[in-house]
């Protein structure tokens, strides 16, 4: 499942908070998008054409629900992000990350910490 950058940040408004009506994932974006309430609307009924969010009756509007977990989502797109561009090899795209941003000693720890788990 394809998710656009604008449909991720309505996506991740819901995975904080589930279950909320239109009005209150635009409300939740706040000045930072400045959406309309109208493109809000659209980007969700994308979404749950998708299959991404359902939807729930609560009298005169809708609710809506991820049908998929933040997790499941992150992994899958860095899965295919380094298919597509590091020919499915991690390595290399930490070694780039590495050169082209620099890692501060907090990632370093934690990338440590990871290979440490991984060799159990």
């Amino acid at each position: 499942m394809k998710i656009s950058a604008a449909e991720l940040d309505v996506m991740s408004v819901l995975w904080k908070t589930p279950g909320l009506a239109a009005a209150d994932v635009h409300e939740a974006l706040g000045d930072e998008k400045h959406w309309t309430s109208r493109t809000v609307k659209t980007l969700l009924a994308r979404l749950v054409e998708k299959g991404a969010l359902s939807t729930e009756e609560d009298g005169r509007r809708y609710l809506y629900f991820p049908m998929i977990t933040e997790d499941s989502y992150k992994s899958k797109a860095a899965r295919q992000f380094v298919d597509r561009v590091f020919s499915g090899r991690a390595a290399p795209l930490v070694a780039h990350l590495a050169d082209s941003r620099g890692l501060t000693p907090e990632d370093i720890a934690e990338l440590e910490r990871l290979l440490g788990e991984l060799k159990k």
